[in-house]
């Protein structure tokens, strides 16, 4: 796996735990997940990528670049929900966001911030990932269901304009 999708995916995870139980002090939650994790890949493809530190030990030179890629993804997240959330539910046809299985809720808020504000990250690539997460972590429709809102989100990017957040 590589070290892009494994960041989006603590992504996930984090944004999951924080969207059903919010803590007081963001910082302090993240590095207490970060501190909590094995690290590492867990690939079940490449026994050689299972090479991680115990919880509490110092991290690899993966593990932080894993770090650095998430934490800016996870902050920039939170700090934009109720943009995003908006758009999600704009997006989502005859589904309330509160309704949305957790997972699925989370990925699509991380992809759809990707797709406003990380003008490195091409918006195809924010979708394909969200995808793939979904496919992994979510139930059998989770994919489609992600595709077919970002799609939604994606054809009007040029309308919101991107790296501005919604302009309407």
């Amino acid at each position: 796996m590589g070290m892009r999708r494994e960041a989006r995916e603590r992504a996930v995870q984090f944004l999951f735990q924080l969207d059903l139980n919010p803590p007081e002090d963001l910082e302090a939650a993240l590095n207490t997940f970060w501190n909590s994790r094995p690290g590492g890949s867990e690939s079940e493809d490449d026994d050689a990528a299972r090479k991680t530190s115990p919880p509490g030990s110092e991290p690899t030179a993966d593990e932080l670049a894993v770090r650095l890629f998430a934490d800016p993804l996870i902050k920039g997240t939170v700090e934009h929900r109720a943009e995003v959330d908006g758009l999600i539910q704009k997006f989502a046809k005859n589904w309330d966001l509160r309704r949305m299985a957790t997972v699925d809720r989370n990925i699509l808020r991380l992809a759809v911030y990707e797709m406003l504000h990380r003008e490195d990250i091409p918006p195809v690539v924010s979708i394909n990932e969200a995808i793939e997460i979904a496919k992994k972590y979510s139930t059998e429709d989770s994919g489609k269901f992600v595709n077919g809102i970002l799609d939604r989100v994606r054809t009007e990017l040029p309308v919101l304009g991107r790296g501005a957040g919604i302009t309407r």
